[in-house]
């Protein structure tokens, strides 16, 4: 099938599910990963109305963005503190903000590149010791004095489900991100928005729209398996 077909496919997906949570379907942005595709899936996606790409790799998003600018391109892999500089010129929303080393990177980056860059905290909810991200302690912690990173904005939270056809536990991982997000409403003020809350992938997004995902990254269901 065209990247075109999958779009819509996943789309209407996305529509069913939302209305099987009772919510409407733009209130879910589908963040397309493009991840290792060439630049023509990505044109070609973006010829289909999608707007939203998400790289894990900087130097493939610096490359991709310069030759699709008018693309919205999302950091959702781990990003390493050196390679901030490389992508904090256009970066639209970093997904993985997983330690209060990298918060200070990308803050000393958006400085210098005089904007405001915007994230989410990742929190690991799987409590799984390979995947990165904060406890939500350590997250509301960070929240509290948000003021110390001055070009910051943070958005919401990001989280990654256990890989498991368990749909029960899936569900029971993303429902804890949601609490989270509903916790920190409190600590809401300029520079902390709870707007976004990023979860789902090709295999598991309809449970996290149940449980209240407003962004769901999908991959290899719209550009097909690497």
């Amino acid at each position: 099938m065209a990247i075109s077909d999958n779009l819509n496919h996943i789309r209407e997906q996305i529509e069913a599910a939302t209305a099987a949570a009772g919510r409407t379907p733009n209130s879910v942005r589908l963040i397309a990963v493009s991840k290792t595709k060439p630049i023509s899936a990505v044109r070609e996606a973006l010829a289909a109305g999608q707007i939203d790409f998400g790289e894990n790799r900087p130097q493939e998003m610096v490359e991709k963005q310069a030759a699709v600018p008018e693309a919205r391109w999302h950091m959702i892999g781990t990003l390493q503190r050196n390679k901030v500089r490389h992508i904090a010129p256009f970066v639209h929303l970093i997904h993985s903000v997983d330690s209060e080393k990298l918060l200070k990177e990308i803050d000393k980056r958006a400085g210098q590149n005089e904007r405001r860059i915007d994230g989410l905290l990742q929190l690991n909810i799987s409590d799984e010791t390979q995947k990165g991200g904060f406890q939500e302690a350590e997250a509301e912690a960070i929240l509290k004095r948000i003021a110390d990173f001055p070009s910051v904005r943070i958005l919401g939270l990001m989280g990654m489900a256990e890989f498991t056809d368990d749909k029960a536990v899936v569900a029971r991982q993303f429902e804890r991100l949601a609490k989270a997000f509903t916790a920190f409403y409190a600590l809401e003020n300029e520079q902390v928005v709870m707007q976004e809350l990023s979860m789902g992938m090709s295999g598991d997004f309809p449970e996290a729209i149940a449980a209240g995902a407003t962004m769901v990254r999908i991959g290899s269901a719209i550009f097909g398996h690497r």
